[in-house]
């Protein structure tokens, strides 16, 4: 490799937001931090009396820590410049907490308005109204802080947790993601001949993975416009909540099978946390069925990225009488922050779990869990205050990304709906039994 090439280990957003992930999970496992702040939960209507003043000296140093490390790697990325986002990220932190305040309120956690929906909405406001301040734009990095997200979301990916559930869950969730993009992405462009091939299968992906973060991965893949990211991943969350309200309600009122309850809600619902609510809120064996089959689906975001890399280089952007694309293109292509997904999943499941033990990594998990929650509501903030209705308003003329989004969860909804029923009903197969 060239010395240009080695380079890119320290000149690419992909590969900085592996080194920051794997290095907030060292602090962690190593023991140099014990607790990461968490946002209480709160009753009542007088926020000032929801502030957690004991917790605001941890607040200030995840602040200056998180900034410190993201600054860190925007200078080497840009040089001096990349001081620029310092007063920007300190601000948009505090926005942070006020997301966790108002979507850690009891009110908000009945119905389901957690601090994902109250970033995004936030965001907006400001980006809609008086404008997203110039000052702070170099800190409105999306995807740098939830590719970070991403690759500490990995380290929570255990592989004996995909063993207890086997091939139910595989089958559930492995099965029915690729059908739904393949069918997504030839009725956006062939049925709705939508030009925009990118935003087509970024709103596949979302749609058929889990949301946001896959979102992310696929619009790394295909090269998506941020406007065609943008706008997937507000139809993405708007659904969400929608659907993470109204299936557990559908699902009671029919009195369905828990066990294909938890699963229907893992394989269509597609914020993690909004799966996990969702099936809690039927019962606990829904809950930790909707849990694994997430988690499983989750474990695609890799694949799947590696998947659209592969036939964007080959296919899509390949002229008729070109030369065949090289390998090297593909690796380019290629998210790099999904090595720092998997480099988790792999350290945790085969080195952590061994020499630690099972209990110790889920109490560190837990902590881990919260630095993913701060940066995923960073970037929902960064996505709300770079979104403009208006330019959104352009992207939906005609209803075809809409469209395109309303019958392709219909029919993963009715798909995973079928192939849960057929494994875990208990008709055909044994049903299994889930650890506690």
């Amino acid at each position: 490799m060239s010395q240009t090439k080695w380079s890119n280990l320290y000149k690419l957003e992909d590969w900085w937001s592996v080194w920051i992930g794997l290095l907030l999970l060292g602090t962690v496992f190593s023991g140099i931090i014990t607790v990461v702040p968490k946002m209480p939960k709160w009753k009542g209507i007088d926020l000032l009396s929801a502030l957690p003043w004991e917790l605001l000296p941890k607040l200030a140093l995840l602040a200056i820590g998180l900034c410190a490390l993201f600054t860190l790697g925007n200078l080497v990325m840009k040089g001096k410049e990349g001081r620029n986002m310092i007063p920007g990220f300190l601000v948009i932190f505090l926005l942070a907490v006020l997301s966790y305040i108002l979507g850690n309120s009891q009110t908000a956690k009945a119905i389901n308005l957690g601090y994902a929906f109250w970033a995004l909405l936030i965001g907006l406001i400001i980006s809609n109204t008086i404008g997203t301040p110039r000052w702070m734009m170099p800190a409105v990095r999306t995807e740098y802080y939830i590719k970070t997200g991403l690759v500490i979301l990995g380290a929570e990916i255990l592989f004996n947790r995909i063993v207890e559930f086997g091939p139910y869950g595989l089958a559930i969730a492995w099965l029915v993601t690729p059908i739904v993009i393949i069918f997504m992405y030839l009725f956006g462009t062939r049925v709705l001949n939508m030009q925009q091939k990118s935003l087509v299968m970024v709103v596949a992906t979302s749609t058929s993975v889990c949301g946001v973060s896959a979102a992310i991965a696929a619009a790394a893949a295909c090269k998506a416009k941020k406007n065609e990211l943008t706008l997937a991943v507000g139809m993405t969350l708007i659904f969400t909540v929608a659907m993470m309200v109204i299936m557990p309600l559908f699902l009671k009122a029919v009195g369905m099978n828990e066990l294909v309850s938890g699963a229907w809600l893992g394989g269509t619902i597609d914020s993690t946390g909004a799966v996990v609510a969702a099936g809690e809120t039927v019962g606990e064996i829904a809950g930790q069925a909707a849990a694994l089959v997430k988690m499983i689906q989750n474990m695609l975001i890799g694949v799947i990225a590696f998947a659209i890399a592969l036939f964007w280089v080959f296919c899509v952007e390949r002229e008729p009488n070109a030369p065949k694309p090289q390998m090297m293109e593909l690796w380019v292509r290629l998210p790099k922050f999904i090595l720092g997904f998997i480099a988790a999943s792999l350290l945790v499941s085969f080195v952590c779990i061994p020499l630690m033990g099972m209990d110790t990594v889920k109490g560190i998990l837990s902590q881990t869990k919260t630095y993913r929650g701060w940066l995923f509501c960073i970037a929902f903030l960064s996505i709300g205050l770079d979104s403009n209705f208006r330019d959104l308003g352009t992207q939906l003329q005609g209803g075809k990304p809409m469209i395109l989004y309303l019958v392709g969860q219909s029919f993963n909804i009715v798909l995973t709906l079928a192939i849960a029923w057929l494994m875990l009903s208990g008709i055909i197969f044994p049903i299994p039994e889930l650890g506690q």
